[in-house]
């Protein structure tokens, strides 16, 4: 029995790892998104496409540790409490500590594995500790999100690795930041770590913010190329605290300067200043949207002849501030050579708008899409077509059945080569 399960999870391990190159076709969405929060009256001072889905990557551990406080709290762990490593959570792909199996760490490990290191390992263990196994426990970070107000999160697993299923918005995290701020005062701190020694190895906290800007005290990055470079960040400046949230950078450096761009500009309001957000640039070397007037829940337009292709990938991106399901690129056209129509309109912007409607009532089959308007001449009149693209023949079936029971007129089609 014992070599059977031991088999058993390493098939499992393998497939983990395939499907680490199965998402390199359709990891590539890194949307933007972006909400700054004033922390006591949850007044917006900064909100771009905050409703809409993302995917957390290692923002997930955020809600891991909540239900660790939360045990810690009412007594059910203490900070010494073992935890001990199983086969599976030892196999969780980059960041890891390096556990083996069969190794223990204290909650408290734990705690300070995910604020600084993000390791993947150390997610699953406690996971497993506490629920079982690690399906178990994401199940209760999802019924506790509900608890929370976060009405859009579904999780998938505690560590944010790569999972379709697995999405959040800006909104729902800020709703997550400010309950572990607010409902566990004597452990928020353990995010303000910026280094962690464990087995002779020094591990330092990926939010560069805490050094970089003042009145930074947490809380988390994340990295997985669906998502691109995420973080929610907490700072206090005379008294008000506010709450940030950036999803889509492509690259670390990029993510924290727009973070501290947004900070700025939502604590210069609060205190009557003037201040201009600038252009954020992680679309380049595509042309970047301006902040101040996005169309849609992408984050550029590149125009090119009669088309207008709102993008919604932001490329394959290599490097990460954290490996947390770092996958390696490549492609499958063949399986992505189906289109949706969604609409045929006189002008452009009803057709902007159908594509906006389409995205939030079927965000899952259309969450590696390339939202196209394309206009065509018909005698005289110009007609402007809203176009999915790069879609899979799955993808494209599940979309039209979901917006044909909205109502919504949807043509599914192979697109030509």
């Amino acid at each position: 029995m014992h070599w059977i399960e031991h088999n058993h999870l390493l098939v499992l391990a393998l497939l983990v790892l395939a499907t680490g190159f199965s998402f390199a076709h359709r990891a590539e969405a890194g949307p933007y998104a972006a909400l700054v929060v004033e922390v006591e009256s949850e007044r917006p001072l900064f909100e771009r496409n905050a409703d809409e889905l993302r995917h957390p990557a290692s923002l997930t551990k955020m809600m891991t540790l909540y239900l660790v406080f939360e045990a810690l709290a009412n007594g059910r762990l203490s900070s010494d409490t073992l935890f001990r490593a199983s086969r599976f959570a030892v196999l969780r792909p980059p960041s890891r500590l390096g556990l083996k199996s069969g190794d223990t760490i204290t909650v408290e490990q734990g705690i300070l594995a995910l604020v600084t290191r993000s390791a993947n390992d150390a997610a699953a263990v406690i996971a497993e500790g506490m629920a079982g196994s690690e399906s178990a426990f994401a199940q209760l970070m999802t019924e506790k999100a509900r608890e929370l107000g976060m009405e859009r999160t579904v999780y998938r697993n505690a560590s944010g690795l790569p999972d379709p299923n697995q999405v959040t918005t800006a909104w729902d995290q800020f709703r997550l930041g400010k309950s572990l701020y607010k409902h566990f005062p004597q452990y928020y701190p353990y995010f303000s770590t910026t280094q962690f020694q464990f087995e002779g190895r020094s591990f330092h906290n990926h939010n560069h913010l805490l050094k970089n800007y003042p009145g930074t005290d947490g809380i988390k990055t994340g990295f997985v190329n669906a998502s691109g470079f995420n973080l929610v960040a907490s700072a206090r400046r005379g008294g008000q605290r506010l709450i940030g949230v950036v999803f889509g950078g492509t690259s670390a450096s990029a993510r924290d300067a727009h973070m501290q761009d947004i900070l700025d500009y939502g604590f210069a309001q609060l205190n009557g200043w003037e201040y201009e957000v600038r252009t954020a640039s992680f679309d380049q070397p595509e042309p970047p949207a301006l902040l101040s007037r996005p169309k849609l829940p992408e984050r550029s337009v590149e125009k090119s002849g009669g088309k207008k292709n709102v993008k919604l990938a932001g490329g394959n991106r290599r490097s990460a501030d954290e490996g947390d399901g770092r996958e390696k690129s490549g492609t499958n056209r063949g399986k992505q050579a189906w289109h949706i129509r969604v609409g045929t309109f006189s002008a452009e912007k009803p057709a902007e708008q159908r594509l906006s409607k389409a995205l939030k009532l079927a965000p899952y089959p259309l969450r590696h899409a390339r939202a196209t308007v394309t206009a065509r001449s018909q005698g005289r009149k110009k007609l402007y077509l809203a176009i999915f693209n790069g879609m899979t023949k799955e993808d494209a079936t599940a979309a039209c059945q979901a917006l044909k029971r909205k109502r919504i007129e949807c043509v599914s089609g192979r697109s030509s080569r």
